[in-house]
């Protein structure tokens, strides 16, 4: 008999598990933080993977109709696509860099003059230089005795901005090379790579599998087609607005503007503040100043509100609280590039949430 309990109590201990359920939320909390920390460090190598990826999520039902329908190779059809996307990306790029580099560099003197004006405050700060250089003048000779005494000062220059952006824009045009190469690669043998994943999966999982592809290309490509469409009807009505009160570089407010409505909310306070500053420095009415900044909160407010969920039934499921928290997570994570990828990162995480049933609580929480 005791040998026979000795047993019992072996297997026992045998299905026991070697971690305790008390050390797995510390440990899941020590993986989460791994993971985080990877995604900062190898960012240069994880963005255009994420970017290649969600591109090809939006691409790939095109080269599918196209090879069903017309019967082009999809090496030919990914091929074209991509190069639109590399076409689009260099026409917007060359179309605004320039003007908005050399606004950049009036922006200071513009903002300056805005503020300060011809107004009592600019005279007393001039009053003061002109002290300053009086007191300079007289303490001269005195500090003429005491230069052969002093330590020499060496000043380091640093870099300007205009070398650190043209250092970070190589980093960015390797990066987006990388992401459209990976891109195509995906677009022609990503099915077939996504099959026989799923063929290594148990067969109760491959259809979850499978719907969390499909669903995640759909949202995706609905999210993004509806929204371009929008912002390229706001941009150019920005723009028309923006050259009727004669505003300078329309066309580049106009794309600022489409382009700041794929950041929900963010972007489109930021625009309203740079057209509103933009407005102030170059027109003199005060109703022209107004008509561009609440022109665009009109517009971006009609567009969201109500013609966009018209057109194709498009509204977020996501909570704005979630969507704006995202946003600014994404952004420290990842700098620019992550906020532009906040959101369509939360729908394809909001697809996988809502097909997985343990993780389905969470999107409860998540969802509007």
């Amino acid at each position: 008999m005791d040998g026979d309990s000795k047993q019992n109590e072996l297997a026992e201990e045998s299905k026991r598990p070697l971690v305790s359920s008390d050390l797995s939320t510390p440990i899941h909390g020590l993986f989460a933080l791994g993971v985080l920390y990877t995604l900062y460090l190898a960012h240069q190598i994880v963005l255009p993977i994420i970017l290649a990826v969600l591109t090809s999520l939006l691409l790939a039902p095109l080269v599918k109709k196209a090879y069903i329908k017309w019967r082009v190779p999809r090496m030919v059809s990914s091929l074209l696509l991509v190069l639109m996307v590399l076409a689009g990306i260099v026409g917007v790029g060359v179309a605004v860099a320039m003007p908005a580099l050399e606004w950049a560099e009036k922006a200071p003197q513009g903002i300056s003059r805005l503020l300060v004006g011809q107004s009592s405050f600019q005279q007393q700060i001039e009053r003061v230089t002109e002290s300053a250089e009086k007191v300079e003048k007289s303490v001269e000779g005195l500090s003429k005795e005491d230069e052969a005494e002093k330590p020499t000062t060496v000043v380091l220059q640093t870099e300007s901005w205009r070398s650190q952006l043209m250092s970070k824009a190589r980093n960015g045009v390797a990066g987006l090379a990388l992401a459209l190469a990976l891109t195509y690669f995906l677009l022609v043998g990503g099915d077939r790579l996504i099959r026989n994943l799923v063929k290594q999966l148990p067969r109760h999982q491959r259809k979850t599998a499978l719907r969390i592809t499909h669903d995640s290309q759909s949202e995706i490509a609905q999210y993004l087609g509806v929204l371009g469409l929008s912002n390229t009807a706001v941009g150019v009505t920005t723009g028309l607005m923006c050259w009727a009160v004669g505003l300078p570089d329309p066309a580049v407010w106009g794309i600022v503007a489409a382009l700041a409505r794929f950041i929900p909310y963010l972007g489109v306070i930021l625009t309203i503040a740079l057209l509103a500053v933009v407005s102030a420095i170059s027109l003199d009415a005060v109703w022209m100043m107004a008509i561009a900044p609440l022109g665009y909160l009109a517009l971006t407010t009609l567009v969201g509100f109500f013609i966009e969920p018209w057109i194709h039934g498009f509204r977020m499921a996501i909570n704005p609280v979630v969507i704006f928290v995202s946003i600014f997570f994404w952004g420290w994570l990842w700098g620019p590039v992550g906020v532009l990828l906040a959101v369509p990162l939360m729908t394809v995480i909001q697809v996988v949430l809502k097909q997985i049933p343990r993780l389905r609580p969470v999107y409860r929480v998540i969802a509007r």
